[in-house]
Order: C-alpha cells, then sequence, then structure tokens
C-alpha cells in the first residue's frame, strides 16, 4: 500500500505544480521556489514530517522535500552550535543535492552543445 500512497503524493506534487505553470503563468523557476518555500514552511509547522510517514518517497523525491531538508538541518545544528549551526546544518543534509545537481550540469554541458 506505501507504493501506492507515494505514487499518489507524489502525483500530487507534481499536479500540483503543473496546474500552477499553466493557470498562473509562473516561470518553472517561481513553482521550484514555491514548492522550496512551501516544504519549509511545511516542516515549521511539523506536517512535512507526517506526510514523509505517508508517503515515504512521494514525498522525499520531489522539490519540496529540500525545502524540508534545508530548515530540518538549519534547526537541528543551530540547537546544537547556536547561529553558526544554522548556516553548517542547511549544508549538511543538503550537501550531497547540491553537488549531485553542480556535478551531473557540468558532465551534460561538456556533452551537450547548446543551441544557439
Amino acid at each position: 500500500m506505501i507504493f501506492l500512497y507515494a505514487f499518489v503524493v507524489g502525483g500530487l506534487i507534481c499536479v500540483v505544480g503543473q496546474l500552477l505553470l499553466d493557470l498562473f503563468k509562473l516561470s518553472p523557476a517561481h513553482v521550484i521556489v514555491s514548492f522550496v518555500v512551501a516544504g519549509a514552511v511545511l516542516d515549521a509547522f511539523g506536517l512535512y514530517d507526517k506526510l514523509i510517514e505517508f508517503a515515504g518517497a512521494g514525498a522525499t523525491v520531489p522539490i519540496t522535500s529540500f525545502g524540508h531538508s534545508l530548515l530540518h538541518g538549519a534547526m537541528a545544528e543551530g540547537k546544537a552550535h547556536g547561529y553558526i549551526g544554522i548556516a553548517m546544518g542547511t549544508f549538511k543534509l543538503t550537501s550531497a543535492g547540491i553537488t549531485s545537481a553542480i556535478l551531473f550540469g557540468f558532465i551534460v554541458a561538456l556533452i551537450f552543445k547548446p543551441k544557439g
């Protein structure tokens, strides 16, 4: 049943993104930023962890999980190390995703030529 929940929740997140693109004529960058902020806000109220428990990968794979991870890491390290921990925590939990995006973007830029 967890696979069905993951599929439905992940699909609903994608549907919301597509509706934002189509109905409100937002750019993809606006939608991405909105989802990251939404994930952080949901985590601030303790709702995103419950969504992850319910949907598993359906909630951890989308970009909303990045906002959740940013805030989750900042809060955890902030409690342990004070203000300097806030900066450390944001990078501690998200460094793998940021590094992967930079690395794969670089590789794709080397392989493909831009249209001009």
